[in-house]
C-alpha cells in the first residue's frame, strides 16, 4: 500500500515542497527496489525515496489547517528567553530544527531569529539560517494556503509588525 501517489505535493526535509512525479523500479545489486521520484518545486532537482522508507527520511504531506494555525501561533509568541550558549551549540540546535522538516520547528527558528534580530544585529550565519527557515516555511505555506509568495511573506511580516528590526548593514 502506497502512502503517496503520483501528483501529490509532499515535503522533503531541508529541501522543501516537492512533487511526486513518478514511481520507478531500479535494479541495485540484483535486487529490485521501488522509489518515489520527487521533483523539488522551482528546481530541476530530483530525489529518489525508497518506498517504505518515507518516514525514515521525513517525507510528509504538506501541513494541515491545524498545523498551519500552530505555525502562526508560534510566530506570534514574543516572550522569549534566549539561553546563553555558544554559537556552535545554538547553530547546531537551529540546523537540527531546520533539517527536521517540521513546519513547527521551522516556525520556531523563524520566530527566534526575527525576535533576536530586533534585539541585536544578526551574524552572517544567523541571517543565513533565518533566510533558509523562512524560505522553506513560506514555500510550504504558499502551497497550504494556495496563495502567492508575496501574500504569504506579507502575512508573516505582519505577524512581526510589533518588532523593531535593527539594521544588518
Amino acid at each position: 500500500m502506497l502512502k503517496f501517489k503520483v501528483g501529490d505535493l509532499v515535503v522533503y526535509p531541508a529541501q522543501g515542497v516537492t512533487e511526486i512525479t513518478g514511481i520507478e523500479t531500479r535494479d541495485i545489486d540484483s535486487v529490485q527496489h521501488v522509489f518515489y521520484v520527487l521533483r523539488v518545486l522551482d528546481s530541476q532537482k530530483r530525489i529518489l525515496v525508497p518506498i517504505g522508507k518515507e518516514d525514515n527520511v521525513g517525507l510528509r504531506h504538506v501541513l494541515s489547517d491545524e498545523e498551519r494555525d500552530e505555525v502562526f501561533a508560534i510566530l506570534a509568541q514574543r516572550d522569549l528567553v534566549f539561553e546563553q550558549e555558544t554559537w556552535n551549540r545554538r547553530s547546531r540546535r537551529y540546523m537540527d530544527k531546520i533539517g527536521s522538516g517540521s513546519p513547527l520547528q521551522l516556525a520556531e527558528v523563524l520566530r527566534d531569529f526575527s525576535v533576536l534580530k530586533g534585539r541585536k544585529v544578526l551574524s552572517f550565519g544567523e541571517r543565513k539560517m533565518l533566510e533558509l527557515a523562512r524560505s522553506l516555511l513560506v514555500q510550504e505555506l504558499c502551497v497550504s494556503l494556495e496563495k502567492s509568495e508575496e501574500e504569504v511573506n506579507n502575512t508573516i511580516d505582519s505577524s512581526f509588525g510589533d518588532i523593531v528590526i535593527l539594521s544588518n548593514d
